[in-house]
């Protein structure tokens, strides 16, 4: 059976990361016998300038109709003039709106060649192997009312609207009970149920579903306490399931414990198990163009992409042992590179994937 693939460069070092992703999947194809189609398509600030629109239309439909998505990054401050509507962030949010990707997976794993590239101290974050499970299309990134306007004495005013319905919670726990389940049978709810009434339904409704789930441990930790735990003792979590702004805070800071956020992939699943793969980092045009770019976290979500929702989980590992020899032999992106050590740049951290990929 062949997969049909969407692959969104996007822009900044988008494009850079997804040439490596893609030399992987060729590797897949010609030597692993992965069968796969891939189209092509502009998004963020390549979309606008395309088309006038951070998603065009057709990138939208391209999208719903293939398997699985991959995208590189958006974001500019080329773009930051546009109207909000028009800003290359909109093209990432639209995608996930309009291909219900509610649950966002983000794995922060620590390979332990990199134990010294942690800001922890290695006794602490050794062994890290943490999934942040991030409801992504509901909450204050989506709520209405939102907007600025002027007040009645004249000063301008901000404002979010954070909510969420009993059904939205009740999907994304379910997801995060199933990983949990999956794995070490402990999951952590992070709300700040002690301030804001939403997230005082957010624990009511974690608490009765868990009810349904008596073989997974279920605890709940208000999300200052959860970012002053990542950073104090990581390991003792194992799942964490939380709110879209909640979620995205904490799963960028569980990224530096492992050493760089440019190793990190994520995974973004509706219903049904498809999905559309990303690193979690942005566009960095501070280095845009300049070949030094950590494509790991890209090429990691193309094996979430093949476990996730392309049923190949033998391919998935294949990436990641590769990744882990890649690793072993001391070869380093700048990002994750010691003091006084040569890094490799991108171009050479992917051929050397590929070289692992042929050999294992």
């Amino acid at each position: 059976m062949s997969h049909i693939i969407t692959i969104l460069p996007g822009d900044g070092i988008g494009p850079e990361i997804i040439n490596e992703a893609e030399k992987v999947l060729a590797c897949l194809q010609s030597e692993h016998g992965l069968a796969v189609t891939l189209e092509h398509a502009p998004v963020g600030g390549a979309g606008y300038e395309d088309s006038g629109k951070p998603l065009p239309d057709a990138t939208l439909a391209l999208a719903q109709a293939a398997d699985a998505v991959l995208l590189g990054s958006v974001g500019g401050p080329q773009w930051e003039h546009l109207d909000r509507a028009l800003r290359p962030e909109q093209g990432l949010l639209g995608l996930r709106a309009g291909m219900q990707l509610f649950a966002n997976l983000r794995p922060a794993i620590l390979y332990p060649q990199l134990a010294d590239a942690s800001t922890l101290k290695p006794d602490v974050v050794s062994g890290l192997d943490l999934m942040i499970v991030r409801e992504l299309t509901g909450g204050i990134y989506f709520g209405q009312p939102r907007g600025i306007r002027t007040r009645d004495d004249g000063q301008l005013e901000g404002y979010n609207t954070l909510v969420y319905s009993e059904g939205e919670i009740d999907r994304i726990g379910r997801s995060a009970f199933d990983i949990a389940r999956n794995r070490g049978r402990r999951l952590c709810s992070v709300d700040k149920a002690n301030v804001l009434e939403c997230t005082e339904l957010w624990r009511q409704v974690m608490t009765q579903l868990g009810t349904e789930y008596p073989d997974v441990e279920l605890t709940h930790m208000y999300v200052d306490n959860a970012a002053m735990q990542l950073v104090r003792a990581p390991r003792q979590f194992d799942v964490m399931v939380t709110t879209n702004l909640f979620g995205d805070i904490l799963s960028d800071a569980a990224a530096m414990l492992t050493g760089s956020i440019g190793m990190l992939p994520s995974a973004s699943l509706d219903s049904s198990g498809k999905g559309m793969y990303e690193p979690i980092h942005g566009s960095a045009p501070d280095i845009a163009g300049q070949g030094v770019a950590n494509p790991l976290a890209t090429i990691l979500s193309v094996a979430m992409m093949l476990r996730y929702s392309l049923d190949e989980p033998a391919l998935a590992d294949r990436i990641e042992q590769a990744v882990g020899t890649v690793l072993d032999r001391g070869l380093r992106t700048p990002d994750i590179a010691a003091a006084g050590t040569d890094p490799v740049g991108t171009r050479e951290m992917g051929d050397a994937v590929v070289a692992a990929l042929r050999n294992n």
